[in-house]
């Protein structure tokens, strides 16, 4: 079990207008989530986001409409692929992101630490690793997507 999972322990189940406004952006897995995921079919489903300097990336459930690619900022109003009219489809699975499981009303400014910690995850070999096996199985070339402009990526914040 990640050590995250201690610091940031799940969050009851909730619908309120805070808790659901959190679940239209994807949170961010750690990386043996989005492997996980990856492993069982969804590879399809997540996004690229990129570290403010390109220096790493963050597989993520995509915005609707922006599966399967880096993360652009004109779907980032979409909302999460994953959700649904009658909620998460991945709410009870093992691959359900750490940021989408810690965040609740009930936590309010909590998140952003969770957030950090999730990047510091990526920033690692085991996370450039499965970026690029992830960028493999797409069909897509980092250092043509690094080309992009940037102000058509989206950036995490």
């Amino acid at each position: 079990m990640h050590h995250l999972y201690k610091r940031f322990p799940p969050s009851p189940s909730c619908s309120c207008s805070i808790c659901a406004y959190y679940c239209q952006r994807p949170g961010w897995p750690l990386v043996e989530e989005a492997r996980l995921a990856i492993e069982l079919g969804m590879a399809g489903r997540l996004m690229l986001e990129f570290a403010p300097d390109f220096s790493f990336g963050i597989l993520a459930p995509a915005f609707k409409g922006n599966e399967g690619h880096c993360a652009f900022t004109l779907y980032s109003h979409n909302g999460c692929t994953f959700l649904c009219d009658s909620g998460c489809e991945i709410f009870d699975t093992a691959y359900r992101p750490i940021e989408c499981r810690f965040c609740h009303h009930d936590r309010p400014e909590q998140g952003l630490s969770c957030h950090l910690a999730v990047a510091r995850d990526w920033d690692t070999s085991k996370g450039r690793r499965l970026v690029h096996r992830w960028l493999s199985m797409q069909n897509l070339d980092y250092s043509k997507l690094y080309q992009i402009e940037r102000r058509y990526v989206h950036i995490m914040p």
